[in-house]
């Protein structure tokens, strides 16, 4: 199994365990820098980190990264179907059964 180094020396292994490697960035990145990070930071730590990888590695996160986000972007999608479903209706005006104006 492959292992990769962050800046912060923090060593984690290459599973493909995504969430395993975003609770490390998370950590090391995000809490060591008492979450004043920058999108600079995070892009730099996960460009050093993505270096680190063999083929099949970015391969196996890449695949997972993929599905994860499909995944959160339809419960996001749902969740917004969801609330116009249930969102109370608005009283407006009503058209009087003659027609239109």
């Amino acid at each position: 199994m492959s292992r990769a180094r962050l800046s912060t020396g923090y060593e984690l292994s290459l599973d493909g365990d995504l969430l395993g490697v975003l609770e490390a960035l998370y950590r090391e990145v995000t809490l060591r820098l008492q979450l004043k990070v920058s999108f600079e930071d995070m892009m730099r730590e996960i460009e050093g980190l993505v270096d680190q990888m063999s083929e099949e590695d970015r391969r196996r996160y890449l695949i997972e990264s993929l599905f994860l986000n499909s995944v959160t972007y339809e419960n996001e999608m749902l969740d917004a179907y969801m609330r116009r479903l249930t969102a109370p209706k608005k009283k407006g005006r009503r058209r009087s059964a003659g027609g239109a104006r």
